[in-house]
Parts: structure tokens; sequence; C-alpha cells
């Protein structure tokens, strides 16, 4: 048995979607670890491999009602995020991390859904913005507070 015949237009698209999981989540990942949060290389991993192999799975399981999963990769992420942020006092932590968290999710959908450019520009943009406020503050020394 060849390996050309175990791999078809699903297999491939799972073999895609999955290696660009590992390396995209790797990225952001990598950019919250930097940045000492608790959701890190593994987390943002599993997050879009998970929501590109659910989204996979439900455009091949039922391609005429993909949104339902989609939309309960949403409600399930969420919660996931909740758990993550924390009310310290008056001041609220984590909403960055979970916010980064949700995000991920929609690039493994956007992975599952065979979008990859899309996928690949998100995971861009996600480990930019963190960078932003940064910039901001470089730039901005006698900014009035």
């Amino acid at each position: 048995m060849e390996i050309s015949n175990l791999l078809g237009p699903v297999e491939m698209q799972f073999v895609i979607g999955l290696g660009l999981s590992l390396i995209l989540g790797y990225f952001v990942g990598v950019e919250r670890e930097m940045r000492h949060k608790d959701a890190g290389i593994s987390t943002h991993i599993m997050v879009i491999a998970g929501s590109m192999l659910f989204t996979l799975l439900s455009s091949i399981v039922d391609p005429l009602s993909t949104s339902r999963i989609a939309s309960q990769i949403v409600v399930g992420i969420g919660f996931l995020g909740a758990g993550l942020i924390l009310k310290e006092g008056a001041s609220v932590k984590n909403l960055t991390t979970a916010a980064s968290v949700w995000f991920a999710a929609a690039i493994g959908m956007a992975l599952g859904f065979g979008f990859y450019i899309v996928a690949i520009l998100a995971a861009l943009v996600i480990t930019l913005v963190p960078r932003i406020p940064s910039l901001h503050n470089e730039k901005c020394v006698k900014c009035p507070e």
C-alpha cells in the first residue's frame, strides 16, 4: 500500500492544518511566554490544533451545518478564557491572555476551513498586537497621564 493512497484530500488538509497549528501556535505561545504569561506554547498549540480538528471534522461530517460546531468552539473557548481572568482588588489580570486563547481558536477554525493565508495573517496580528502598548509607551515618554 502506497502512502499516496493513504493521503486523500481530507488527510492532506488535516496534515497541512496540523503542521500550521504547530508552527503558528508555537510563535503565538512564544510571544506569551516571553511576557511570562500563564498560557504559553503548549496551550496555544493545543487550542489552535483542537479548533482546527473540530472545524475540519464538522465540515466533513455535516457540511451543511458547519457553523453549529464552530459556534460551540467559541463558547467553549470563552469558558476556558474566563478561567484565565483574575480579579485582584480593583484590577483585572490576564484579559490579554484570555483574548489570545480566544483568538487562537479562531486561527484554528480558519485552518480547519482551509483558510491558510487568513490563519497565517491572523497569527501575525496576534503576535504583534500585544507589543503595541510597549511601542506607544516608549514613544510617549512625556504623554499626559
